[in-house]
C-alpha cells in the first residue's frame, strides 16, 4: 500500500463514523451485493441500536451474511443494512469539491475551483462541517448549515407554537437551534386575555426541551437546543436553577446573557433591577420582540418586578455552574460591541455549543482547517505558505455553501443573503503544538496562539475581501460602520492591509471565523478536536467484548521511538492544565475570532465556588465572549505509559466516609406504601413492611464500576441490611438517576417481610448482571452497578458476621454535602506527585482521575463524556451538538 493510500484509509471508530454520518447513502438497501462494505445492525434496539462495519460475504434473497471487521459473521435482513454509495474519503471529497464549485458563474471557474477545493480536502487538510459533508451533492433536503437561531417567541400561545414549529422543522433537517426566552413574560404575570397568570418563560423552555427529546428519538441526526435568558428578566434565577429539579429541562444547554452593566454591579456590589415591558402597552403584541434596549429607546414603559443584589444572582450562576457545569455565561453586550453586524443585526443567542452567536433567523455554516497537517518537519515550524493557501480557499468554499444549500424558511435565506455569515475554524491544534514541542497553556503557547490565529484571521479576511471584489459584498455592508466594530478595530490595527483591502474591495462575509467543537469530525480524522488539548493519551473504549485500550497515535509513536522514557511535558491533557490556563488560551484565540469559541475550562475536584467566580470574572476581563467550566469527574484522564498497564484493581473497602444525607423521597414513598396496604391483605408475620426508625447505622463502600466510582451506603436494621443508597455519576445524568432508583427499589425490597432472607435473595439476583463492559479482574471484576451492589452486600454481611464494621455517621441526621465527601475521595485518589503541581499539570505517568460517564443515546454504552461543552460518545462518536 502506498503512503498516500495509507493516509486516506480509515479504520475502527473513524471508519464507522464516516460510513454512518458522512458518506453518501444508497436509499435502496435492496441493492446490496456480495463484496459491499456496509454498516450492519447488530443490536436491534429502538433506543440503543448498535452498528458494526463489515463486508457482505453471502446473499440469499433478502438475507445477507456480513463479516464484521472483528471477524464475526452476522446474518441480517437487507433492511437492517446501511448501504453507502461512497466507500472511501476520496469519493466524498470528489463529491464535495464538485458540489461547492458548481455555483461558480462559468464552466471555466467551476473546473478551476473543483481542482482547488479538491486539493484542500485531500488528506483532511480542510474538514467540512458535518452538515456539509453529509448533504452537499447528496441531498436537496438536508440543510448544509450547522447553526440556527430563531427569533425570540412572540409572547402569546400562537407565537410560542410558531417558534416550536420552526424549531422542529430545523432540527428534523439536521440543524441545531438557539432560542432566547427573554421575550416571554415572567411567571405569575397577568394574562388579560384569559383572566389568569403566566406560567413563565422557564416553563415554556421546558416545552422546547421536551420536543427536542422527541426529535432525538426519531432519527439519526439528534436535536440540539440552546436556551438563553437575559440578566434583566424576572425569571432569571428560576432559569439558572431549573436543572436542579429533575425532569423540567433535560434536552437543552442553558446560558445566561450577561451585560457589562451587570458585571459592573457585581464588582461594585450594587443593586440590580429585574424588569419587564409593560404588557398593557397597546402595541405590545406587535412591537415587543425581546430587545429591551430598543423598547426603552422607543420611549415605552418598563415595569420593575423586584430589586436584588447583583452579586446574589451572580453567586447563583456560579454555584450552579460549579455543581453541574450549567448554566454557561455569554457576555452578550460585549459580544455585540465586538460584532461586525452591530449596526444592522444584533446577536440575540448562540447555537447549542455556544461558538456561534447569531441574530434572529441567523444561520452559519462551519468547517475546520486541520492544523495537524501543517507541520513543516524540515524547519520544525508551521508550513505557513500552505496554511495561507488552505485558509483562503476554505473561505471561498464556505461562501459557496450559502448559494448551494436548500433553504426551508425564506427568512433564513433573506437573512443569510443580507450578511453571508461563515465560520471557518480549526481542529488538530493540540497535535500541532505537540509536534512543535510547545506546551499548551504555557506563556510560550500564548505567544504562539496569538501568532497562529492572527495569521489565519488575516488570510481569511483578505480572502473574503478579494471575493467581494469579484462577486460583491454582503447586502448590508457599510464600509465605515463595518470597520467600527470592536473586532475590526483590533484586526486593522495589527494588520492595516486588511482595512485597506476592505475599503478597496468591500467584504463578502459579515463574519468569517468560528471555533466549533468538531467532536465527531475530529474523532473521524484522528486528531485533537477543536482548540482543546487532548482529552487523554490512553483510554478505554467499550465494545461488546468489554474495554478496549485505545491510544492517541502521536503519543504512541513517541513512546515507541523512546522506549523506557516518559512523555515530555509538552504532551499535555485537559486535566493537566489549570483552569486559568484554559481561560488564558481561550482569550488568546478569542482575540482573532470574530464569532465565538466552544471551549471548556477543566477544573480539579477540589475547585471551590470562590475559585469558579474568579475564573468567570477573569474570562470577562480577558475579553472572552463566554465561559463554561467542567469540574472533575466527567473526564477520564490517564497518561499513556511505555507498556500496557493492568486496569486498576479497586477492592471494595469499608470506609468511614460519610454517606449522603437521606433523601426525602424514599421516606415519603415508604410511608405511602405502608399506609396504602389494606389491613386484611397484610400478614403481620411475613409481609409486614419494616418502617424506618429515626436512626440507622451502617457503612459506605467505594467500588469502581464501568460507569465510574460508586459509593454504596448500606444501613442496618436489627443488624441486617435494610436500606441502600447509591451514588454513581454526576447529578442529573441518566446513570445517577438509574442508580438512585436501584437503591430505592432495593431498600423497599429489604424492608418488606423477613428481610434477613431477602438479603441473600437480592445478592443472588443482582450478582453477575452484565452490561456493555466490565472493569477489574478476578474476584474484583465488576460487571455493572447491580453487580457492585451485590458485592457490597456480600462484604457487608461478612463484616456483620465478624462485627468489624467501621462505624458510619448517622445517615438520618447527616448534613455534610455528599459532593464534598466525594471530592475529598477523588482528591485523595490522585498521587501526591500530581497534586503537588498546584493544578498546573506536573506530568506523571501515574496521574489519573476517576471517570464518571453517562449512557450514550445512540449506542447505549457508558461512554458519554463532556467535551468542549458538548456531550460526546467515545465509543460511537455520537455528539449532542452533531
Amino acid at each position: 500500500m502506498s503512503t498516500v493510500e495509507r493516509k486516506q484509509r480509515l479504520e475502527g471508530l473513524s471508519e464507522k463514523i464516516f460510513l454512518d454520518r458522512y458518506a453518501w447513502k444508497d436509499a435502496d438497501s435492496n441493492n446490496a451485493k456480495v463484496g459491499d462494505v456496509v454498516l450492519v445492525l447488530t443490536k436491534d434496539d429502538p433506543k440503543f441500536p448498535t452498528k458494526e462495519v463489515g463486508e457482505i460475504v453471502e446473499r440469499n434473497g433478502r438475507t445477507v451474511t456480513v463479516k464484521t471487521r472483528s471477524g464475526e459473521l452476522v446474518q441480517s435482513d437487507v433492511e437492517k443494512l446501511t448501504l453507502n454509495i461512497e466507500k472511501t474519503p476520496e469519493e466524498m471529497w470528489d463529491r464535495l469539491a464538485s458540489a461547492m464549485a458548481s455555483v461558480e458563474s462559468t464552466p471555466e471557474l467551476q473546473e478551476e475551483w473543483t481542482g482547488k477545493f479538491r486539493s484542500i480536502l485531500d488528506d483532511w487538510k480542510l474538514v467540512p462541517g458535518g452538515r456539509i459533508a453529509a448533504g452537499a451533492g447528496a441531498s436537496e433536503e438536508l440543510t448544509l448549515f450547522n447553526c440556527y437561531v430563531v427569533p425570540s417567541p412572540k409572547d402569546s400561545r400562537g407565537g410560542i407554537m410558531q417558534t416550536l414549529s420552526e424549531m422542529t422543522e430545523i432540527m428534523a433537517r439536521g440543524g441545531g437551534v438557539g432560542i432566547n426566552l427573554s421575550s416571554l413574560r415572567p411567571r405569575r404575570a397577568i394574562v388579560r386575555g384569559v383572566n389568569g397568570s403566566s406560567s413563565g418563560s422557564v416553563s415554556w423552555g421546558g416545552l422546547f426541551s421536551y420536543t427536542t427529546g422527541l426529535i432525538e428519538q426519531g432519527g439519526s441526526r439528534r436535536g440540539a437546543l440552546m436556551l438563553m435568558i437575559n440578566d434583566w428578566h424576572p425569571d432569571v434565577v428560576d432559569f439558572i436553577t431549573v436543572k436542579q429539579t429533575m425532569g423540567q429541562v433535560t434536552n437543552a444547554n442553558l446560558s445566561v446573557c450577561v451585560s457589562n452593566s451587570f458585571m459592573k454591579a457585581v464588582k461594585e456590589d450594587l443593586d440590580w433591577e429585574l424588569v419587564f415591558p409593560d404588557t398593557t402597552d397597546p402595541d405590545y403584541d406587535t412591537v415587543w420582540d425581546g430587545d429591551l434596549d430598543k423598547w426603552k429607546a422607543d420611549g415605552r414603559a418598563v415595569i420593575p418586578y423586584r430589586t436584588v443584589k447583583a452579586r446574589d444572582v451572580w453567586h447563583t450562576i456560579i454555584e450552579s455552574a460549579w455543581k453541574s457545569a450549567e448554566p454557561g455565561v455569554v457576555f452578550m453586550e460585549y459580544y455585540n460591541q465586538m460584532s461586525n453586524s452591530w449596526y444592522f443585526n444584533p446577536i440575540i443567542c448562540t447555537n447549542p455549543c455556544g461558538e456561534q452567536g447569531l441574530p434572529g433567523w441567523g444561520v452559519c455554516n462551519l468547517s475546520a482547517v486541520n492544523l495537524s497537517k501543517f507541520y513543516d518537519a524540515e524547519n520544525h515550524d508551521v508550513d505557513w505558505a500552505d496554511l495561507a493557501t488552505t485558509t483562503r480557499y476554505s473561505v471561498r468554499f464556505l461562501d459557496n455553501v450559502i448559494d448551494k444549500t436548500p433553504y426551508h424558511f425564506p427568512e433564513n435565506e433573506a437573512n443569510q443573503r443580507k450578511e453571508r455569515r461563515v465560520g471557518l475554524g480549526t481542529m488538530g491544534l493540540a497535535e500541532l503544538m505537540i509536534k512543535l514541542n510547545i506546551r499548551y497553556g504555557s506563556p510560550e503557547s500564548l505567544e504562539f496562539l496569538d501568532k497562529l490565529y492572527g495569521f489565519m484571521a488575516r488570510e481569511a479576511y483578505l480572502a473574503s475581501s478579494e471575493i467581494a471584489g469579484e462577486k460583491g459584498s454582503f447586502q448590508a455592508f457599510d464600509t465605515e460602520k463595518y470597520l467600527l466594530s470592536g473586532f475590526m478595530k483590533n484586526i486593522t490595527e495589527t494588520y492595516p492591509e486588511v482595512g485597506d483591502s476592505i475599503r478597496k474591495n468591500g467584504m463578502r462575509n459579515v463574519t468569517v471565523i468560528t471555533q466549533a467543537p468538531t467532536g465527531s469530525t475530529g474523532t473521524m480524522v484522528g486528531t485533537s478536536t477543536g482548540i482543546e488539548p487532548y482529552f487523554a493519551f490512553k483510554y478505554f473504549r467499550q465494545s461488546r467484548l468489554g474495554y478496549d485500550e485505545q491510544f492517541v497515535p502521536i503519543a504512541q509513536e513517541w513512546l515507541e521511538a523512546h522506549p523506557g522514557e516518559e512523555l515530555p511535558d509538552y504532551f499535555v491533557t485537559s486535566m493537566d492544565l489549570s483552569a486559568k490556563d484554559h481561560i488564558r488560551a481561550q482569550a488568546a484565540i478569542q482575540r482573532w475570532v470574530d464569532s465565538s469559541i466552544s471551549k471548556t475550562a477543566n477544573c480539579p475536584s477540589d475547585f471551590t465556588v470562590e475559585e469558579t467566580a474568579e475564573l468567570y470574572e477573569m474570562a470577562f476581563d480577558l475579553g472572552c465572549k463566554g465561559v463554561t467550566i467542567y469540574r472533575d469527574g466527567s473526564r477520564d484522564v490517564q497518561v499513556l505509559e511505555t507498556s500496557k498497564k493492568e486496569e486498576k484493581k479497586d477492592t471494595p473497602a469499608v470506609e468511614a466516609a460519610a454517606p449522603e444525607a437521606e433523601p426525602a423521597a424514599p421516606a415519603v414513598t415508604a410511608s405511602a406504601v405502608g399506609a396504602a396496604a389494606p389491613a386484611p391483605q397484610v400478614s403481620a408475620v411475613d409481609k409486614q413492611y419494616k418502617k424506618r426508625p429515626q436512626v440507622l447505622r451502617g457503612a459506605t463502600y467505594k467500588i469502581n464500576t464501568p460507569f465510574g466510582m460508586a459509593y454504596i451506603t448500606i444501613n442496618d436494621l436489627d443488624g441486617i441490611p435494610a436500606e441502600i443508597f447509591l451514588n454513581v455519576g454526576k447529578a442529573g445524568s441518566d446513570v445517577f438517576a438509574m442508580a438512585e432508583a436501584l437503591g430505592r427499589v432495593c431498600s423497599l425490597f429489604l424492608r418488606y417481610g423477613d428481610h434477613g432472607e431477602k438479603v441473600e435473595l437480592l445478592i443472588k439476583h443482582l450478582k453477575g448482571i452484565g452490561g456493555s463492559g466490565a472493569i477489574g479482574f478476578g474476584a474484583n471484576r465488576v460487571e455493572s452497578i447491580a453487580d457492585a451492589v451485590a458485592k457490597a452486600l456480600e462484604t457487608h454481611v461478612l463484616n456483620n458476621a465478624h462485627d468489624d464494621h467501621v462505624p458510619a455517621p448517622i445517615a438520618a441526621t447527616l448534613e455534610l454535602d455528599f459532593n464534598e465527601a466525594l471530592s475529598a475521595e477523588l482528591k485523595s485518589s490522585v498521587p501526591a506527585a500530581a497534586s503537588a503541581d498546584d493544578g498546573h499539570g506536573g506530568h506523571s505517568a501515574h496521574s489519573h482521575a476517576t471517570a464518571s460517564r453517562d449512557l450514550c443515546p445512540s449506542c447505549g454504552s457508558a461512554s458519554l463524556i463532556n467535551i468542549e461543552g458538548c456531550k460526546t460518545c467515545s465509543n460511537c462518536g455520537y455528539s449532542r451538538c452533531g
